[in-house]
């Protein structure tokens, strides 16, 4: 099972959009995913069709994680009520849902022990899937550590511009640390480029500034900025569902950056 931390110490790169275009692509391909919504917004419950109030949300499952069975407790993403009849029944993408209660985990001075919440849950009570993917807040106070504390990988999402490629170098050096103190499995997956503009110089300069910062943990194809994702978002569908010829290339990149993570 790849358990993977999408991570960014910049708020409002596209962390969760990537999440979400990720699980998109795997229920697209058969890949049996588990999104974990650790950020207290719980942008990634709503993206994935998943009703507020349903299920155990991800705060209370932390508070019981010696006694709780994770997969009791997930609830079905609504994306697979979108697939042809006869897929769904061999579909699986699951949630934990986020709420505001989790917030009570974002403490900078989060203890060791609690940082192995998610851990417990995850690696001892959790099978029959392929993915977790944990949407991860934006800074590194206790969800962050939660989640990376429970993965093999953090993806890093960063946007072509000065401050998110500062912040992206900030966040290789936090999982350097952190892999180095607390998580020994831990590695950095990759960068995901997100929201690029194919007709601006300084998108251009900042993906070659990153081709030589990052080197191979650059990951290809770049997402591209697309008109219509912001829609697609906000009617909780997935890409590859949306009928339209014009997002096909944006859930082709999906696929592609996934199956070099799977």
């Amino acid at each position: 099972m790849q358990i993977l931390s999408v991570s960014s110490l910049k708020g409002g790169v596209g962390k969760t959009s990537v999440t979400m275009g990720l699980a998109s692509a795997a229920l697209h391909q058969g890949v049996r995913t588990l999104v974990v919504d650790l950020d207290p917004h719980a942008d990634s419950t709503t993206g994935l069709a998943v009703a507020r109030g349903t299920g155990t949300e991800a705060g209370q499952l932390l508070r019981d994680a010696k006694r709780a069975n994770l997969s009791d407790h997930v609830v079905r993403s609504g994306w697979v009520d979108l697939l042809p009849q006869e897929h769904r029944s061999d579909a699986t993408l699951d949630v934990v849902v986020g709420s505001a209660l989790s917030a009570a985990f974002d403490r900078p001075d989060i203890r060791p022990r609690d940082m192995r919440r998610l851990r417990l849950l995850l690696l001892d009570r959790v099978t029959g899937y392929d993915l977790v993917l944990i949407d991860c807040p934006p800074s590194l106070a206790g969800l962050t550590r939660i989640g990376w504390s429970a993965s093999n990988g953090v993806l890093m999402v960063a946007e072509p511009s000065l401050f998110s490629v500062a912040g992206t170098e900030r966040t290789m050096r936090a999982i350097r640390m952190f892999s180095n103190e607390y998580a020994p499995q831990l590695k950095s997956a990759g960068v995901v480029v997100n929201r690029v503009r194919a007709d601006s110089a300084e998108h251009e300069y900042r993906l070659l500034e990153m081709e030589r910062l990052y080197k191979d943990k650059l990951m290809l194809p770049v997402l591209e900025e697309n008109p219509f994702w912001q829609q697609i978002q906000g009617a909780a569908y997935p890409v590859h569902q949306w009928p339209s010829d014009q997002v096909r290339d944006l859930a082709r990149s999906f696929d592609q950056l996934l199956e070099q993570l799977v």
